[in-house]
Order: structure tokens, then C-alpha cells, then sequence
């Protein structure tokens, strides 16, 4: 960060870390992979910052909601294989199993893959609210109005279901 202070960094850091691990961990759904995806956030922050530091929360968001996207598309591909493989293993024994499995998981990346298409503040919006947050909570971590929450989580819900029809679900 050039350009900045040299306790801009690690303000921004300290304020937005926690939220944002929150937010990726419920869209890629493992707490390993969804600090990595902050931790690079951070560092491309670090790297090369945005020239105007006025909405770095939204910077934040929409790198790390690019990486998520990169996640699981790449463990999309990697589950998608491991299931063949375990499909043929089991070709005559537990079929069942096999075929609700993957029937499982399909939901699972359709769901995460409508997610990855909402904005950064829509998917945010619906993981604190589905995480038991209350509109005052939901309010504070968005920056925006406690009045506004009901209207921006329902246009939230409205394009992740647009998005997840799109995704076959």
C-alpha cells in the first residue's frame, strides 16, 4: 500500500477479517479454504490497493467473492471427478448411496454457484441473515439503513432464485 499510511493496512484488516471470513465461509462451506481466500484478498489488497480507499468494504467483498467463484469452480471440476470415479467403484454395490450422494452434492454447487453470482452485498445479506443475524446486525456489517435490510434482502432472495432456477435447481 503505497500510498497509504502504514497503519491503513492493518486498520482495514482488523475491520473487516472477521465478516468477511464469515461471508466466504458460507459460500465456499469449508473454513480452511475460506481463509485462504481472505488471506489472498488481503494480500492483493496489500499488493495493489484500490486508488480510492472510500469503499474498500466493497473491494474487499468483490475480490473475495471473485476467489470463492474460483474455488468452486475448480472444486466443481474436482468433485465432479472424484464422483465418477467413485460412481465406477461402486458400479454394482450401493448404487443408491452413490446416486443420493451425488444427487446431494449437485444441490450443494448449484446453491453455492447462484451465491457466487449475487452481488458481494446481496450474498453477504443472505449468509448473516441465514446465520441468525438480526436486521441491526445485518445493518451494521452492510453499512446501510436497519429500515433498508427487509428490501435488500428480499431483492437478494429474488436473484438468488432467479439465479438458482438458471442453475438448473
Amino acid at each position: 500500500m503505497d500510498h497509504a499510511a502504514p497503519g491503513d493496512f492493518e486498520n482495514i484488516f482488523l475491520r473487516h477479517y472477521a465478516a468477511l471470513l464469515r461471508v466466504v465461509g458460507g459460500i465456499v462451506g469449508d473454513a480452511a479454504a475460506a481463509e485462504d481466500i481472505v488471506q489472498e484478498t488481503f494480500l492483493r489488497l496489500y499488493r495493489s490497493p484500490p486508488q480510492d480507499n472510500t469503499h474498500i468494504r466493497a473491494w474487499l467483498y468483490r475480490v473475495a467473492a471473485n476467489l470463492a467463484s474460483n474455488h468452486l469452480r475448480r472444486e466443481r471440476r474436482r468433485a465432479h471427478r472424484e464422483a465418477l470415479q467413485t460412481s465406477y467403484a461402486h458400479a454394482n454395490k450401493g448404487e443408491a448411496d452413490v446416486e443420493e450422494k451425488l444427487v446431494r452434492d449437485d444441490e450443494a454447487f448449484r446453491v453455492r454457484a447462484a451465491l457466487a453470482r449475487l452481488s458481494p452485498r446481496d450474498r453477504a445479506c443472505l449468509w448473516l441473515r441465514y446465520s441468525g443475524a438480526s436486521y441491526a446486525e445485518i445493518a451494521a456489517a452492510l453499512g446501510i439503513k436497519r429500515s433498508a435490510v427487509g428490501t435488500v434482502l428480499a431483492r437478494a432472495r429474488a436473484r438468488f432464485k432467479e439465479y438458482y432456477v438458471k442453475e438448473g435447481g
